[in-house]
């Protein structure tokens, strides 16, 4: 395919942030682009066809494949960008409230992944690009939960890719840093608040809104994105942005106690 005929992009998660910018950034590369939200939209967005689908229903996700099919006939890219986020103590958060946030951020990776792959394995060829995070690479204190469904995501990746190689798909995962989009559309408060953590609950709020508005752009994880999609040989990981870069650098190179004790420095918390 040329440059201005790359095949068919289905983005998930792409009504606003990093999944607008994302399929914005894919249809100016010469994608055909589908994007998800799970809630009713205008169906032209900057060029970019815009349908409904809640990743944690089996139906709805059968439904989108279904139409994309019906309308473009394949499905060279899948970029799994829904999810969600979830603040507070990893205790704070009941079972059923850690099992919704992995039924957006993993199951719901599983679910869109399942029903686009028999499509590319029929096309012998494919790219699955897996949105991650930094913290899918470090921990987060009261970030618990969002990072162990990043870092589930990962290792779900790594594994896939090795599994569907020989169809011709390869899966990559892009792992962006802090990125400025809206606080509250992207992260929850835990459903059971205790007091034991009602002083240092609003000072990681206000040092999560600090981050995000000191963050990247979208457009530079977009950017990413793209070259994840493009590359003939792709990389494993492809970090989005300085600081997802520096990030990775002082996780793979320095001693695991320096890396804990700039992460509670970085943090505000006592070393």
């Amino acid at each position: 395919m040329t440059k201005t005929d790359r095949g068919v992009a289905l983005v998930t998660g792409a009504s606003t942030g990093i999944g607008r910018a994302t399929a914005s950034a894919l249809q100016l590369a010469g994608f055909r682009v589908f994007g998800t939200s799970r809630r009713a939209v205008a169906e032209e967005a900057d060029g970019v066809t815009m349908l409904t689908c809640d990743v944690t229903d089996e139906a709805s996700v059968a439904k989108l494949v279904d139409e994309v099919l019906a309308r473009a006939g394949r499905i060279d890219l899948l970029v799994n960008n829904a999810g969600i986020g979830l603040l507070g103590g990893a205790e704070e958060s009941s079972t059923a409230q850690a099992h919704a946030l992995f039924d957006v951020n993993v199951f719901g990776v599983l679910r869109v992944t399942n029903a686009v792959l028999p499509i590319m394995r029929r096309q012998g060829k494919g790219r699955v690009i897996n949105m991650s995070s930094i913290l899918g690479l470090i921990p987060s204190p009261f970030n618990a939960l969002y990072a162990s469904t990043k870092h589930a995501v990962e290792g779900y990746s790594e594994s896939l890719d090795h599994e569907l190689r020989t169809f011709g798909i390869r899966v990559v995962l892009v792992e962006p840093g802090l990125t400025r989009t809206s606080f509250e559309e992207n992260v929850t408060k835990p459903d059971r608040l205790l007091p034991v953590y009602d002083s240092v609950r609003p000072r990681m709020e206000a040092l999560m809104r600090k981050w995000i508005e000191g963050g990247d752009a979208p457009d530079i994880v977009a950017r990413t994105v793209v070259k994840a999609a493009t590359d003939a040989t792709p990389r494993r990981r492809y970090t989005a942005g300085k600081q997802a870069g520096q990030v990775r650098f002082l996780r793979r190179f320095l001693p695991e106690s320096m890396v804990d004790k700039s992460l509670r420095k970085f943090n505000e918390l006592p070393v």
